[in-house]
């Protein structure tokens, strides 16, 4: 009897006691169709961390990229290595790419995988410019990228041969020979396929065992507000910021009380800096910049006739192209860009100077000169209404003056205007 209650207690204990199997695992899956850039690298980092801190029993990146910045790689690739649940990379859907950086991330994951229509590799690295980078140091440039791919894959019991060719020679692959190479470590239509046949393995090197069949899926993206810096640090985005916060400038020192351009101007040049402060910068290229924003301002103080607006647009297009040399070929500012926006505030300066030319050729328009040559009606002996106003006057000779007697004003004498009738009218009418 005894042992029977034991039983019975036992099983009790077992159906109603929660186990770690009980519980329905949750997978975060991180949307990542974008470049490599300080800005994703932050979403994604910040999205493996919150995978951590709510106990997902996995995280994976749907990836799709043409590569990006080294620096915001490195960061997101670490992050994957230093995670303590298993991080999968999942380049998909069907169409996608993991090129050049994304490769590292791929390969820094716990698991690999690809959609069957898919492919990764060319991550040959290349000068800022795109070009070749000068013999000597490409050697150590392209030997440290090999190591680097290659570790990342063998200790993830990948083909480390591959990886280092994918930096030596660019090789690509497509799926189903990423598979047959071992490159990758699975093929899936979709995530919830994935997610099953993944589902008990153990992981390489960390040795976790993935528990991912019919698991919940929360899906994420990147927030609106990171989406909106995403697309404030694209250079010609910021090129156009610069030059138009350095056009409300203008236009306000030129115009002081206006208000409305100044703070436009203020706004543009504030956003403009931070795509200089996340993106790496050219020294070179900035001073440039900052020279052709000197020359603009001192047209409006300098009668150069039009030579510091011509010195600031050329100034302004090379530093432009100049500016985000180290970031790479991705990351450049367009030379029809560059020269649309030089062209079009030259075309400014040089239609504000013109009529600031115009407006100091101009006799002066105020004062009581400007009387001369008009007329006024007498309204009543010795006051004539002129130009909105009552003057006192008097006729030729001192001759009276008749109410409402049209006059010509043919002098000005201090407040007194000498006038001559020019024909008569009602008061009613001059009224």
């Amino acid at each position: 009897m005894k042992s029977l209650r034991s039983i019975a207690v036992a099983v009790a204990s077992l159906v109603l006691a929660p186990t770690a199997f009980s519980a329905t695992p949750r997978v975060l899956a991180i949307e990542f169709d974008n470049d490599v850039n300080p800005v994703t690298a932050d979403y994604v980092i910040g999205e493996l961390e919150r995978a951590q801190e709510e106990d997902f029993s996995a995280v994976v990146i749907l990836l799709d990229t043409p590569g990006g910045l080294a620096e915001a790689m490195r960061d997101i690739y670490q992050a994957e290595l230093a995670s303590e649940i298993p991080v999968i990379v999942y380049v998909s859907p069907d169409g996608a790419r993991a090129a050049s950086a994304g490769v590292w991330i791929g390969q820094a994951a716990d698991i690999l995988a690809m959609a069957p229509q898919t492919n990764l590799g060319s991550s040959t690295p290349v000068s800022a410019t795109g070009g070749e980078i000068p013999s000597d140091l490409k050697r150590k440039v392209v030997n440290d990228a090999a190591a680097s791919l290659r570790a990342l894959a063998e200790e993830h019991d990948r083909n480390g041969d591959w990886a280092e060719s994918a930096v030596r020679r660019g090789a690509n692959l497509a799926a189903r020979p990423a598979l047959r190479m071992d490159v990758i470590d699975v093929i899936a239509p979709t995530l919830p396929a994935l997610l099953r046949e993944i589902d008990g393995r153990e992981t390489v090197p960390k040795g976790l065992v993935l528990q991912t069949a019919g698991a919940e899926i929360v899906r994420v993206e990147m927030s609106l507000w990171k989406s909106i810096l995403d697309t404030l640090i694209d250079p010609n985005i910021i090129a156009l910021l610069l030059s138009l916060g350095t056009l409300g400038i203008i236009v306000e020192l030129w115009n002081p009380g206006l208000i409305f351009p100044g703070t436009v101007g203020a706004i543009s040049l504030i956003m403009g800096l931070f795509g200089l402060q996340v993106l790496p910068i050219n020294g070179a290229g900035i001073l440039l910049m900052l020279l052709a924003i000197g020359f603009w301002v001192a047209e409006a103080f300098v009668v150069s006739h039009g030579a510091l607006t011509l010195a600031g647009a050329v100034s302004f297009v090379f530093g432009a192209l100049l500016l985000f040399d180290p970031a790479g070929p991705a990351y450049q500012v367009s030379i029809e860009v560059a020269i649309a926006i030089a062209a079009t505030v030259g075309l400014f300066m040089a239609v504000a100077i013109g009529k600031a030319v115009q407006v100091r050729q101009r006799p002066v328009e105020v004062g009581a000169h400007t009387l001369v040559g008009t007329t006024g009606v007498v309204r009543r002996d010795g006051l004539v209404f002129a130009a909105g106003e009552l003057w006192h006057a008097r006729g030729p000779a001192g001759e009276p003056l008749d109410p409402g007697e049209e006059v010509a004003i043919e002098a000005v004498d201090g407040l007194t205007l000498d006038v001559r009738p020019v024909g008569s009218r009602s008061v009613e009418a001059a009224q």
